[in-house]
C-alpha cells in the first residue's frame, strides 16, 4: 500500500527527495494536517508519484499542495572519524556548528534538518568526505533511533 503525503504544489516532482523536518505550528487549525504529518521527522523520503488532488495551503509558493506517494529512504549523516566509527555503533549526534557557507556537505554536517535526532546506529561507513575546513569526515548510512 503507497504511503500519501501532501508537498508543496512546485516541490511535487517524481524522484524530489526531502526529509521530514515535523509540523509547523502554522498548521495546527488546518483540516488536512494529518495527510501533511503523517511521516516520521527526521527521516528522509523520495516522491515515486503524483496524484491529481491539490488542496489549498498559504503555507507553500503557489498557495497549494498537491498529494505524492511517497517511499522512505536511507538516511545519510557525516560524522567526526573515530573510533567508535564503525558499522554497528550506535551514537549520539550533534550539529557540526560548521560556518563554512559554501560547503555542499553544511546542511547534512549541521544537522539542519534533524534537529529531532539524537541517536543513530551506524549501517555502513560509506565514503570519506572532503572538507573544506579540513576535519576528518566520513559519510555514513544509518539507522534513526
Amino acid at each position: 500500500m503507497a504511503k500519501i503525503t501532501l508537498v508543496g504544489g512546485k516541490l511535487a516532482e517524481e524522484g524530489n527527495e526531502f526529509v521530514f523536518i515535523g509540523p509547523l505550528p502554522e498548521c495546527s487549525e488546518c483540516r488536512i494536517k494529518n495527510v501533511c504529518f503523517n511521516l516520521e521527522p527526521g527521516r528522509s523520503y523520495r516522491i515515486t508519484s503524483l496524484r491529481e488532488k491539490t488542496n489549498k495551503c498559504s503555507i507553500f509558493e503557489g498557495n497549494k499542495v498537491r498529494a505524492v506517494e511517497i517511499e522512505k529512504i536511507d538516511d545519510f549523516f557525516i560524522l567526526e572519524q573515530s573510533i567508535k566509527l564503525q558499522e554497528g555503533a550506535t551514537l549520539g549526534i550533534n550539529s557540526r556548528k560548521c560556518d563554512h557557507i559554501s560547503c555542499e556537505n553544511i546542511e547534512v554536517c549541521n544537522n539542519m534538518w534533524r534537529k529531532n535526532v539524537r541517536k543513530i546506529k551506524i549501517e555502513s561507513i560509506v565514503e570519506k568526505v572532503d572538507c573544506p575546513k579540513g576535519y576528518s569526515l566520513s559519510k555514513v548510512k544509518a539507522e534513526i533511533l
